[in-house]
């Protein structure tokens, strides 16, 4: 064996064996920093000796039994005075070692409750006393084997980051004197939800790994299956914690059928569904079921379960239940709204509605910072885009997806295909040549009488227009050009299609009118709102152009159709005995009832009160400084009186909350994590759900009214109440006192004083 054939396998192995071995290095000497070391030790001492004397018949083993060696030796040099250890020492001292012994007999009387070093370490890695991001990292690297790279791919931040992280954690374990055990009762429950985000972290490296030759990594699947199945037993009265159980078996039941013949990944509509595990799927079902029995709210291992249960379900792609699954990615957002989940509701919602639906949720998420280096955001566009017909588009987003990933399997698909996109814009623009080359000879007859018209001399009557062109055959041609997308030239069909009803179809196109269109407005859309006239007025502009370069027609077709003004609707503001009876119902949290009183009160934008830091306010003084604007909100007593409660025992970070801690595929900056509680900002989008839902009977079409209309109705309010237009804009923070016009009151000739 060569050295680099012994790294290959070594690799292979840590890997694979790595929680363990860290795991039992843990139990023995209780410092997971002080573990890792040795582990290293014994993979140093692995490739220092395979390569001449051969891979063991089980390499797992072989380094686990090294790194305990170095862990004896080093209990033998050191003192140790916790009682587990000098336990430890005393039986290594007075017992002879004959090089062999193995010492798990005497680490087992250690034990616990629970008889799983993995387990325990993990619960050690998700302790309190680390951050989130830390908590996170240090599991993927002790339980996992993560590289570093691989974490930051997860995290979607740098590695350095990650790297920064994993040293201060292991710091902080140590310096906290972390006990080496799972904790019972509250403690277990605080640390609950931390452990289920690492646990399915770790299926997902497995399921779709980030980086290297193959799709999936099946250890690590297997790994968190294990857990999470360990952990449901410890757990039976988490509802979460079978949802993560049966979202990881329902999953895995998919991996014999999500690769080809030469591993190449394959899609979900085109997977051979026998190949489905049957015994996994019954098992995710059952898991689920227990979820369900666990009763609670719906959190989102268990929504995301359900989603996965309806493919499952599914004998055929066609028999998929879109719909329904488009309703549980709505309910999944409301409770993790991130942009990863957004992106999947997106794909959810191609597929029962159309591609444009999920296209129009797509093009939301291009700007989000989590996703700017996430290779699926372009892939989902270049599908959507290939399904409506726009090949040479989403030849450029599978090109640009592929560049993203680091998956070598993933990307020879997405080249795949952008060649098949490259193909078939090809083909349409070949198609479209013969097409205008066939209408352009059977339109040959026409040249040639315009030609006899010329030769007669006729053309100073007839003027550049043909009369063999009809307005139905000319309108035609148009709707046909390639370069029209499919909603301009279902906009532009409903133009022109009224204006040959009218005109008729065979009508010569030399013979029609601006007069004559003017007619037709007037009588199809003379009573339209602006934007309907504006709307149909520029597809006739724009055919007419067209028409006027082949010398069909006329361009000034429109000449006798004025453009409209297309008045700003006004928003009606919600009544104000309607919001005082919402600031006194019971059933407010007294998150939303501060925000929005402190909205009503300031007539401030939703974004600039969410912005908000505790550090930033002055509370005596009753307002709060919005940094990136340079701008003081300002409120009253209603706020006064809440803000108080709101911010009690807080000093530093957001001032609105999300109601959880964020998940570590969303990750916000440090800057929008309270160092209290670990939660993140509250997002606008939350926000503006929370008060569409609780206004829902303010609203007469029963949808909830929006933040900007709370906004408005204080502007509406304060100005029926005589406030003048700089008074408004000190206030609000309205960049001109022209835009606040249209609140202020203007007297009536009654009313003026003489």
């Amino acid at each position: 064996m060569t050295s680099l054939d012994a790294h290959r396998v070594v690799d292979a192995v840590w890997k694979m064996e790595s929680a363990r071995i860290v795991a039992g290095l843990v139990r023995m000497v209780g410092d997971v920093g002080l573990a890792e070391e040795l582990a290293q030790d014994a993979v140093l001492a692995a490739l220092e000796q395979w390569p001449d004397a051969g891979v063991p018949d089980n390499p797992g083993a072989w380094l686990m039994a090294v790194a305990k060696r170095c862990a004896v030796d080093h209990l033998r040099r050191e003192e140790r005075h916790d009682r587990g250890q000098e336990q430890l020492a005393h039986d290594l001292a007075t017992r002879p070692d004959d090089g062999e012994r193995d010492v798990d007999d005497v680490v087992n009387a250690l034990d616990g409750e629970v008889g799983d070093d993995v387990l325990r370490l993990m619960f050690v890695s998700c302790h309190p006393v680390l951050s989130a991001e830390a908590r996170v990292a240090l599991t993927l690297r002790l339980i996992g084997g993560l590289r570093t790279d691989e974490i930051a791919r997860a995290f979607l931040v740098s590695e350095s980051a990650v790297a920064q992280r994993i040293v201060r954690a292991k710091r902080a374990l140590a310096d906290a004197h972390v006990p080496f055990e799972v904790p019972s009762g509250p403690e277990r429950a605080a640390r609950l939800s931390s452990v289920l985000e690492v646990i399915y972290l770790v299926f997902n490296e497995g399921y779709a790994a980030t980086a290297g030759d193959e799709l999936m990594r099946p250890s690590l699947c297997l790994e968190a299956l294990r857990l999470g199945r360990v952990l449901a037993e410890l757990t039976p009265d988490e509802a979460e914690v079978h949802g993560l159980v049966a979202l990881m078996e329902l999953q895995q039941s998919r991996s014999a059928a999500r690769t080809g013949p030469s591993g190449e990944p394959v899609v979900l509509h085109e997977q051979n569904r026998g190949r489905w595990d049957p015994l996994l799927i019954r098992r995710g079902f059952a898991a689920l079921l227990r979820a369900r029995q666990a009763g609670g709210p719906l959190g989102s291992y268990v929504l995301q379960a359900a989603i996965a249960a309806c493919h499952a379900g599914a004998a055929t792609p066609e028999e998929t239940d879109w719909p329904q699954i488009a309703a549980l990615y709505e309910a999944l957002v409301r409770v993790l709204p991130t942009p990863v989940a957004q992106l999947n509701r997106a794909v959810a919602l191609a597929m029962a509605y159309g591609p444009r639906a999920g296209l129009t949720l797509v093009d939301t998420l291009t700007g989000e910072p989590a996703l700017k280096g996430y290779h699926l955001l372009p892939a989902v566009c270049g599908d959507l885009l290939a399904r409506m017909g726009l090949h040479d588009e989403a030849r450029t987003e599978f090109e640009r997806a592929a560049s993203l990933t680091r998956n070598s399997a993933e990307r020879a698909v997405l080249l795949r295909r952008a060649a098949t996109c490259a193909d078939e814009a090809g083909k349409a623009r070949e198609a479209g040549e013969t097409e205008r080359a066939r209408k352009t000879e059977k339109a040959g007859e026409t040249g040639k009488a315009r030609e006899a018209a010329e030769a007669g001399g006729k053309a100073a009557e007839a003027g550049p227009a043909d009369a063999h062109v009809t307005l139905g055959g000319a309108a035609g041609l148009f709707l046909t050009r390639p370069d029209l997308s499919a909603d301009t030239m279902r906009s532009y069909r409903q133009t022109l299609t009224r204006l040959c009803r009218h005109l008729g179809e065979k009508a010569p196109l030399r013979d029609v009118t601006s007069h004559r269109v003017a007619e037709v407005f007037a009588a199809a859309w003379g009573t339209a709102a602006g934007a309907t006239w504006n709307r149909h007025r520029a597809a006739l502009r724009s055919f007419a152009t067209w028409a006027a370069e082949r010398g069909w027609a006329h361009a000034d077709l429109a000449a006798s159709l004025d453009r409209r003004p297309e008045p700003r609707a006004r928003t009606r503001p919600i009544d104000r005995s309607r919001l005082e009876i919402l600031w006194k119902r019971p059933d407010i949290p007294l998150r939303e009832r501060t925000l929005w009183l402190l909205l009503y009160e300031s007539a401030a934008p939703a974004e600039w009160a969410l912005s908000l830091n505790v550090e930033d306010l002055d509370l005596p003084g009753m307002r709060g400084e919005v940094k990136a604007r340079g701008h003081w909100l300002r409120w009253q007593s209603g706020t006064a009186a809440l803000l108080p409660l709101l911010v009690e025992g807080r000093c530093r970070g957001p001032l609105f909350l999300a109601d959880r801690r964020p998940g570590p595929g969303r990750m916000p900056a440090a800057a929008d994590l309270c160092p209290h509680t670990g939660r993140g900002r509250l997002s606008y989008e939350r926000a503006e759900y929370l008060f569409k839902r609780a206004t829902t009977d303010l609203d007469p079409e029963g949808g909830g009214c929006t933040l900007h209309r709370l906004r408005h109705s204080r502007l509406a309010h304060l100005g029926e109440d005589g406030w003048s237009a700089p008074m408004l804009m000190s206030l609000s923070g309205h960049g001109s006192v022209r835009t606040l016009h249209g609140f202020v009151r203007v007297p009536r000739p009654a009313d003026t004083v003489a």
